[in-house]
């Protein structure tokens, strides 16, 4: 089930679950290549690899329970100021880069959806310190146009309501009893159901922004995922299934890829489908994966890698999205046309993912670690 490589910055923090880790990753590309065809995409109804948006929802759910696993039982020895620091210590620096990188390609990023050239150097400034700064971006300081919390980085919105989870566990949930929690994860969850299924889009693609649905959607995916991966990690019994990475990659992909549900005119059918992956799918993935167990060490350093790159990923692709949607449309081209710069975009952003993590992520973890930190450092 877990493997024993310990956390970077952390000399205390438990081994890892290895197949969650491989399946993190998967999840994180799924993301890539959902958000690649936004370039050709004129809604949410035509959107290919339509569902690559519910991998959000799948890491609020493994954040949920490795938070869980990691600290619950650590309270009686460990400060709510300990615990915040460790998760700003772990989140925050790519926060940080993933702002930084998104200043330095904007001027590269002209078309005709966004104008970038009537933005001045202080506004750019501006925006790139309240991003980094995880500051979400009023309507006055939006200097995409396209209503994003975080124009420069767009994925930002998600660690946003990460650090709302890591307040209200280190000061609330972490406190519940169990029955308390699982009726805090049937509320949630029964408000997140009615979202997807009679709210205003018929899914949860919702959180990116500061309007009044994505607020409360953003809210609820936050409040139930991540409170049903605690209450798992609080009933965890392990079973085992052979080949879970495998099984779980390949169920990532497909819950992904699954076309739009019902089109424009029966809404509640695609929210119905959000719902079983959400409620369902998720919650049985994380449980089969942290039961599961590699047996080889192929499949082994792939879930490593995996894990390792996923963050990452997650915080600079989103920068060369918006490069790559602006040559499509500056240059009006087709999927076909544009697939050598699709497969060098996904390839060069993973690299740039390992890179980061190596040369920039981990370095600053440890040293922000041994400043921070009273106790346990490394």
């Amino acid at each position: 089930m877990l493997n024993d490589k310990n956390s970077a910055a952390f000399s205390d923090t438990k081994p890892h679950y290895t197949i969650l880790d491989g399946l993190r990753g998967v999840a994180a590309i799924t993301v890539v290549c959902f958000h690649l065809f936004e370039a050709y995409a004129t809604s949410h109804i035509d959107q290919k690899i339509n569902h690559g948006y519910l991998a959000v929802d799948f890491f609020f759910i493994l954040s949920g329970f490795v938070v869980g696993y990691a600290y619950d039982d650590r309270w009686k020895t460990m400060s709510i100021t300990d615990f915040i620091k460790r998760r700003f210590i772990r989140l925050h620096p790519m926060v940080v880069l993933g702002a930084i990188i998104g200043a330095i390609m904007f001027y590269f990023q002209g078309c005709a959806t966004w104008d970038v050239s009537k933005i001045s150097a202080p506004r750019l400034f501006v925006a790139t310190l309240i991003n980094a700064c995880l500051i979400p971006a009023t309507p006055s300081h939006e200097i995409r146009g396209v209503g994003e919390m975080f124009p420069l980085n767009g994925p930002t919105w998600s660690l946003f309501f990460e650090y709302v989870g890591t307040i209200l566990y280190a000061f609330f949930i972490r406190k519940l009893p169990t029955k308390a929690l699982s009726a805090l994860v049937l509320v949630a969850g029964c408000g997140l159901a009615a979202f997807a299924i009679w709210g205003p889009y018929g899914d949860i693609c919702v959180g990116f922004a500061l309007t009044e649905e994505n607020i409360v959607g953003g809210s609820l995916r936050l409040l139930f995922s991540f409170s049903a991966g605690l209450l798992l990690s609080r009933v965890f019994k392990p079973t085992y299934v052979k080949g879970t990475f495998w099984l779980g990659s390949l169920a990532i992909v497909i819950v992904a890829a699954i076309p739009r549900i019902g089109g424009s005119e029966n809404l509640w059918m695609n929210g119905l489908y959000d719902t079983a992956c959400f409620a369902i799918i998720f919650p049985l993935l994380v449980y089969f994966g942290a039961s599961g167990r590699t047996t080889d060490n192929t499949t082994t350093r792939l879930c490593k890698f995996l894990g390792d790159i996923s963050y990452p990923l997650y915080m600079v692709h989103y920068p060369f999205i918006y490069l790559y949607y602006a040559w499509v449309k500056n240059n009006n081209l087709t999927f076909t046309q544009s697939l050598p710069g699709t497969i060098s975009l996904v390839v060069g952003c993973i690299v740039l993912a390992y890179l980061c993590l190596k040369l920039y992520d981990e370095p600053i973890r440890n040293l922000l670690a041994n400043r921070l930190l009273r106790k346990n450092p490394h």
